[in-house]
């Protein structure tokens, strides 16, 4: 892992997909409603919350898959979010993605040589020369460069995942936007990814966005964590100080969940149990949007939605609450 610089390699600033609603239904769905955080050249920041908070739905709009309603994504100073296709092209070399599902993400008419090859190719790599980076890229992530004539089904779901991000790293990209990359997987090939994505980022110098709900695999890879819950980022900052001190109380909520490896510990803790159901993306309750479920919610927090900011002098994390601190 690498240390984030004073310079964003990628700034997303309120950032919104809202899909229209179903038929007979006006209300659109806030899939993603406001989300801002940078990520510096090199580092790793981690992407957490529940399913259906919004967190893939960000990873595709950051690498242009699905148009952003509203929002900046500015890459290296640069505002991508409403640029056309042929604007883009040359940024896609440094965006790339990859996918949690590893077989349903790779075209099982093709064999690997051309799944992998094909980024090359749409941007005019000749054939011969798309292959030869093929086998590099074969070699790179841990397979055998003789199967690159095989198919996918022919490869066990980690392999598949390796073919993944082989063809995300065909053009030498400085950002890889991975989503739920090892959530697929069996534990321990969940380890052996890992430490190729680690090994990668070393020697490539890549920045990653690592989309998860395993918060135990977000606290060994990545350096920052941003926190999502209702298409919204509520706690922002440094691994080391959201875990050892989490200040908004759906974070400490979440942690509270990840199991310790200590049994004794484990059994002597208390859990955090949230107050009902998640609310609906199509109808968000008013001001902050986890007050419903806060065991710390007054009535402010009922009519004046919070906004991300530093509470704590010397604590660079930022906390969207109106009463952030310890459990």
């Amino acid at each position: 892992m690498s240390t984030a610089t004073d310079q964003p390699l990628l700034s997303v600033r309120d950032l919104r997909m809202h899909f229209p609603g179903r038929r007979g239904r006006s209300a659109p769905v806030r899939a993603v409603d406001g989300v801002s955080f940078d990520v510096a050249a090199g580092e790793t920041l981690g992407l957490v919350g529940e399913s259906g908070c919004g967190k893939s739905t960000t990873g595709r709009m950051i690498v242009r898959l699905l148009e952003p309603t509203s929002g900046t994504i500015a890459y290296e100073g640069r505002d991508i979010s409403r640029l056309n296709r042929r604007e883009l092209r040359p940024v896609r070399k440094d965006l790339q993605m990859v996918f949690q599902d590893p077989h349903s993400s790779l075209n099982p008419r093709q064999t690997v040589a051309r799944i992998i090859a094909d980024p090359l190719l749409a941007h005019g790599v000749p054939e011969s020369a798309a292959r030869a980076r093929a086998v590099e890229l074969m070699d790179l992530v841990g397979l055998i460069p003789e199967h690159i004539d095989r198919y996918p089904h022919e490869f066990s779901g980690g392999q598949a995942q390796r073919i993944g991000i082989a063809r995300a790293l065909a053009l030498d990209p400085k950002l890889v936007v991975a989503d739920e990359p090892v959530s697929a997987l069996d534990v321990s090939v969940q380890a052996q990814i890992v430490n190729l994505m680690e090994r990668l980022q070393k020697e490539l110098g890549l920045a990653y966005l690592f989309i998860a709900h395993d918060l135990s695999v977000v606290k060994r890879v990545c350096d920052r964590v941003a926190v999502m819950y209702l298409g919204r980022v509520v706690e922002v900052g440094a691994k080391e100080r959201v875990y050892a001190a989490p200040a908004h109380p759906y974070t400490q909520a979440l942690l509270s969940a990840v199991p310790l490896p200590d049994p004794a510990a484990e059994r002597a803790r208390e859990r955090i149990t949230l107050l009902g159901d998640p609310p609906s993306p199509a109808a968000p309750p008013p001001g902050c949007a986890f007050h419903p479920r806060c065991g710390r919610a007054r009535a402010r927090c009922g009519v004046e939605a919070p906004v991300l900011r530093v509470p704590t002098p010397g604590d660079p994390r930022e906390v969207a609450c109106h009463y952030p601190g310890p459990e």
